[in-house]
């Protein structure tokens, strides 16, 4: 699969990604880095730019576990309700 080579700007650096995605899909990625980092950073002004970076990867972590378990939620809802649709016109 062919390679893409992205520069973006991320809360004022310039970085270079490498990946199989779209340029538009990376392009996104990296806007909603610097938006939360610019968001974080707002509420928090004292914070150095490592720090800063850290504690955007634990909130992109921590929103990623969150939908993952809504995910698994729905996903086991729905096999309960296919489960049940087959038991009740089975």
């Amino acid at each position: 699969m062919e390679k893409n080579r992205i520069n973006v700007g991320i809360y004022g650096q310039q970085y270079t990604i490498i990946g199989t995605d779209p340029a538009s899909h990376i392009r996104l990625v990296a806007s909603l880095v610097d938006e939360r980092m610019r968001e974080i950073s707002s509420r928090n002004p004292s914070l150095d730019t490592s720090k800063l970076a850290v504690l955007t990867a634990v909130n992109a972590v921590h929103d990623y576990i969150k939908l993952k378990e809504q995910y698994e939620l729905l996903e086991k809802q729905y096999l309960q309700l296919l489960k049940k649709d087959e038991d009740g016109n089975g």
